[in-house]
């Protein structure tokens, strides 16, 4: 008796889709601090700093997801596993130290949303 095993494919990144989708938050998030930043006395930042950042980071998540077309709860979901990278800077008083990591991985994340859409050719 013979039993054929389908081989493990691991599913490719859109990386055009990852970058944009990092840079843009990037983007976002910034302009979204600045304004804010602006608009706001720094008081607001120590007492609702908590809430405002994280809430900029997945009200941003969601503009990524309309401007790139990725399913809109999937993207949430990333910015939330990706802002957690995020926490270190917090816990330090730095809190653009995490940044850079979780833009990187929220662009990764939003890249491998876009390669599951995609079919992979078995040869």
């Amino acid at each position: 008796m013979v039993h054929t095993v389908a081989a493990a494919i691991m599913r490719a990144m859109d990386r055009s889709i990852a970058w944009r989708a990092a840079l843009l938050q990037a983007l976002s998030v910034a302009s979204v601090a600045v304004v804010l930043g602006l608009a706001l006395p720094r008081s607001f930042f120590e007492d609702w700093g908590w809430l405002a950042g994280p809430g900029a980071w997945g009200a941003c998540a969601l503009l990524v997801a309309a401007v790139l077309r990725l399913p809109w709860a999937f993207v949430v979901v990333g910015a939330g596993l990706s802002g957690l990278l995020m926490l270190p800077g917090v816990f330090l008083d730095a809190h653009w130290l995490g940044a850079p990591l979780g833009l990187a991985a929220f662009g990764a994340w939003c890249g491998w949303l876009a390669g599951r859409a995609r079919p992979v050719a078995v040869a």
